[in-house]
């Protein structure tokens, strides 16, 4: 038997006016999820528990099958393992984004919380200059992708509270600086920040091509390294995680998972789709028995609030990666495969909320009629209600869920 978990980031949403009512989902077409719905078993779920924030980092460790209450220590440290730091006791890591502001120095405020999905190269550069000019004692700089990059500060502080950039875009930041014990001196990193990125040669050229500058950093997401157990000794299964985003990759090494680096995954509409599907699938083939399968671009689009881009992507989502998938399992034999989201992403917040998201669940050996029903939140609403989320992909593996 193989074991198929999909996340689409962020897909879920709320009704919208412009689209008569119904929600992204409801109004894309999408017969492949339909199709899988029809197969199998609809229904919702709850990713982020009652008390915890709405991010990824939540909800992607519910979905995995670990229990955030118990095995939640920060988004960052996550990260920054899948970027090769060995984090010591008493290490406080932090998400570092490259952001763009605007109202600077007198009325910050948030313009974008990735600084226009800066490349790769331009991003190293800046983080160079970042390290080179804010070095200090006790604190080091981590060069990841695009805009997501780390600050590890050793013997740091654990009492601190920080808001995710894309929580506060466009809301003048007077009152979301860090605080708690050493928010001072994370305020002045990002403070100096500005002058440092002010006179950068990256910058210069990013805004003569009519780019958005990456004109400050911004830190958040804090924490120690976690704990999990072993997934494979849970599940008795050798696994493998696909995902463009740090953060995921960071779990899958923490839970004693694969890493399958796909070339091309960017996490936006332009990433490797196909290559993702084929990986996935070569591994299975080739002696694996779980993978999951991570799709960022819907939530990417929510963030932006762009409603168009949000449809594609989850167009895309369909066409180019369930379609190749489902037919890819269907001739690899026995399978159960999972789709859901690990939160969803209103676009009118352009930020995650907490709630309950849909699902599939299907069984190849136990394949109702396969009257094709659309797969949106309404519908997934009538089906099971699986609380808490944790317990789901257990339920799926053991096959309770479909008895």
């Amino acid at each position: 038997m193989k074991y198929v978990l999909v996340v689409a980031d962020g897909m879920p949403d709320e009704p919208i006016a412009s689209l008569g009512g119904r929600t992204p989902l409801e109004t894309v077409a999408t017969p492949t999820l339909d199709r899988l719905a029809g197969l199998g078993t609809i229904g919702v779920t709850h990713p982020i528990p009652d008390g915890f924030p709405a991010g990824s980092d939540i909800g992607n460790l519910s979905l995995m099958g670990y229990d955030p209450a118990v095995y939640f220590t920060g988004r960052s440290p996550l990260e920054v393992i899948d970027m090769g730091v060995e984090l010591r006791p008493g290490d406080v890591a932090f998400r570092m984004n490259l952001i763009t502001m605007s109202g600077l120095p007198d009325r910050p405020q948030i313009e974008d919380y990735s600084a226009g999905h800066i490349g790769d190269a331009d991003a190293a550069g800046i983080v160079d200059e970042i390290a080179r000019e804010l070095r200090s004692p006790g604190l080091e700089f981590i060069k990841g992708v695009s805009y997501r990059h780390a600050l590890v500060w050793h013997g740091g502080p654990q009492k601190l509270t920080t808001t995710p950039p894309h929580d506060i875009q466009g809301v003048p930041v007077a009152d979301r600086w860090p605080q708690g014990e050493g928010a001072d001196r994370l305020t002045a990193l990002i403070r100096r920040s500005w002058d440092v990125l002010a006179a950068s040669r990256i910058n210069l050229e990013r805004a003569a091509r009519g780019e958005k500058p990456a004109n400050s950093i911004w830190f958040w997401g804090q924490g120690t390294r976690p704990a999990l157990s072993s997934f494979a000794a849970r599940f008795r299964l050798r696994g493998a995680v696909i995902s463009a985003v740090p953060l995921l990759r960071g779990m899958a090494v923490c839970a004693g998972l694969e890493v399958l680096r796909v070339p091309g995954m960017t996490g936006w509409l332009d990433t490797n789709y196909a290559g993702k599907v084929r990986f996935a699938l070569d591994f299975l083939r080739d002696g694996g028995d779980f993978v999951l399968l991570h799709v960022e671009a819907i939530d990417e689009a929510g963030h932006v609030g762009d409603l168009e881009k949000k449809l594609l992507a989850i167009e895309h989502f369909d066409g180019r990666v369930m379609a190749p998938l489902s037919e890819g399992l269907a001739s690899l034999g026995p399978h159960r495969l999972l789709v859901t989201s690990d939160h969803l992403t209103y676009l009118s917040r352009k930020t995650h909320v907490a709630g309950p998201v849909p699902f599939i669940a299907g069984d190849s050996s136990r394949a109702t009629d396969g009257t094709s029903r659309k797969f949106c939140e309404k519908n997934a609403a009538l089906g099971v209600v699986a609380k808490p989320a944790h317990e789901l992909l257990p339920r799926v593996i053991s096959g309770d869920l479909f008895r």
